[in-house]
């Protein structure tokens, strides 16, 4: 159980990071140092972009759930 748990979390936390980055930046941040703030009328639809947030949202809970378990698996052994 540790192994699957180990393993979904891996693979949780490339994907997020993935997900994090495809993000459009906000402003004012680094996104914006390194070009990201140029923004283009092309860019990304409303509807893209909230299926962004929603998968962001779900792998977060996921790789949430993957680190208390672990937590929890560790504490009783």
């Amino acid at each position: 159980m540790t192994l699957v748990l180990t393993i979904l979390l891996m693979i949780t936390s490339a994907l997020l990071i993935v997900l994090v980055l495809l993000h459009k930046g906000r402003g004012g941040g680094l996104s914006d140092m390194f070009g990201g703030g140029v923004s283009s009328s092309l860019g990304g639809s409303s509807v893209a972009e909230r299926n962004l947030d929603r998968l962001t949202v779900g792998i977060g809970l996921v790789w949430f759930a993957c680190v208390v378990a672990l937590g929890l698996l560790f504490a009783y052994q």
